[in-house]
């Protein structure tokens, strides 16, 4: 395991270490997963296993969400 510290910026941006970066294999346009847990925070490389992984509870939220916005009573909104 590395260690590595590292200051944020005004705007809450980050540099990650090109040592780190090169390897986990980090480029331009990745996207990464950040994880909070009380005041800790942990980044990974968002990848298409981890997507995968929510999958499921996606469509769960899918499923309960539309039969909450899918009534008669919200159709007033679709005018607006």
């Amino acid at each position: 395991m590395k260690v590595k510290t590292v200051k944020m910026s005004e705007k809450g941006q980050i540099a990650i270490p090109l040592e780190i970066r090169e390897a986990i294999g980090l480029k331009k346009g990745d996207e990464l997963l950040l994880l909070q847990e009380g005041e800790r925070v942990f980044i990974e490389k968002a990848t298409s296993a981890l997507k995968d992984e929510f999958e499921p509870l996606l469509k769960a939220s899918e499923k309960t969400l539309k039969k909450l916005w899918d009534n008669k009573f919200d159709e007033v909104w679709n005018n607006v």
